[in-house]
């Protein structure tokens, strides 16, 4: 069996709550989600995958049986169907726990307990997504959702096409996820905001002050110590 089929016939998380912290980290392309993640992962110890990032490695991976799907999807705008992408997640957060096992409680128990603290950057996009991951792999503590007005991520987006060598940011991509986003992207944070599960943050304000406000939300909903 295929790890997307076993997925997708998977209906009890792999990972415990109790064990693994998960933080979706939501916001239109732009809204600054890489900036304040490389900030709380030098400052809390989270390993920061990026399900973008991911994606764009899986695609120029040699052999990969999904990198031609991919590049398809990422080219036009799409959102790649969801089980290739919790795959991927599921995948290295593995990787980032086995690279730093801790010594299990259980006495008899020969396996070291598996324990991580993640940022889950640009995940999920879409509703089913959210259900699909909390369903087969760990329950979220909430969403950290980056609040930024559209111009400005246009601009921002721009900008950053000058350097980034990144076929999507140019202004006809930039639309089409601007769309992508808040017609699918939008009903996951309404989603977990009826459930007290979203931290907003305003990210039209500098970075300084954008982190100062997530530090604040982490405290608030973590604990100072977690």
């Amino acid at each position: 069996m295929s790890a997307v089929d076993d997925l997708k016939n998977r209906k009890t998380p792999v990972f415990s709550g109790d064990d693994v912290t998960v933080l979706f980290v939501l916001g239109g392309p732009g809204a600054g989600k890489g900036t304040q993640c490389e900030r709380l992962v030098a400052a809390y110890g989270f390993t920061h995958l990026s399900a973008g990032d991911l994606l764009r490695a899986e695609q120029n991976r040699p052999g990969s049986q999904y990198g031609e799907l991919i590049k398809d999807y990422i080219k036009n705008g799409q959102i790649v169907p969801m089980e290739v992408t919790i795959v991927l997640l599921e995948n290295a957060m593995r990787e980032a726990m086995a690279a730093k096992p801790t010594s299990t409680s259980t006495p008899t128990s020969t396996t070291p307990a598996l324990k991580g603290k993640f940022l889950i950057d640009g995940f999920p996009r879409k509703f089913d997504q959210a259900v699909k991951f909390e369903e087969a792999v760990c329950p979220a503590k909430f969403v950290l959702f980056y609040d930024c007005p559209e111009e400005e991520m246009e601009r921002r987006l721009l900008e950053r096409g000058k350097t980034s060598g990144r076929s999507d940011d140019n202004a006809e991509s930039i639309r089409k996820r601007f769309r992508t986003f808040i017609e699918t992207s939008m009903p996951v944070v309404d989603y977990y905001e009826k459930q007290d599960r979203v931290a907003r943050i305003r990210a039209n304000v500098p970075p300084d002050e954008v982190y100062r406000a997530t530090q604040a939300e982490l405290a608030k909903r973590l604990g100072d110590n977690f």
